[in-house]
């Protein structure tokens, strides 16, 4: 009996995941493990006695679906940064002086914000 390649799908998802942030990566890897997992199931729909993991192979095309979904997110996210630079610098912003950065180390940022016309 032959086995389906599970750990490519897995891989691939897992890339996808992490790399949810970095302007559509993850998005990729995650498309692309979802079209080998459907083409080994296909395979394995097409002749089931022939393969032992048919049902990972399942599992691992769910996971890769999930990771697709993440990186959509992701890079939906970062679609609003680039779009809404503003917003994004006034929360940034905001959240490090919260995290105590001080007024001083953030200056510079404040100076490029007015240069944009943020604030």
């Amino acid at each position: 009996m032959q086995k389906l390649n599970t750990t490519l799908v897995y891989i691939l998802s897992i890339v996808g995941i992490m790399c949810c942030w970095v302007y559509g990566l993850g998005t990729v890897a995650a498309i692309i493990a979802i079209v080998i997992a459907s083409k080994e199931l296909k395979k394995y729909n097409a002749n089931p006695e022939q393969f032992v993991n048919g049902p990972a192979m399942k599992t691992a095309r769910t996971v890769s679906i999930v990771a697709l979904f993440i990186s959509f997110i992701g890079l939906a996210l970062v679609i609003y940064a680039a779009l809404n630079e503003c917003a994004f610098n006034e929360w940034m912003y905001t959240w490090s002086l919260e995290n105590g950065a001080s007024e001083e180390q953030l200056a510079p940022m404040l100076e490029a914000m007015e240069e944009a016309g943020c604030r």
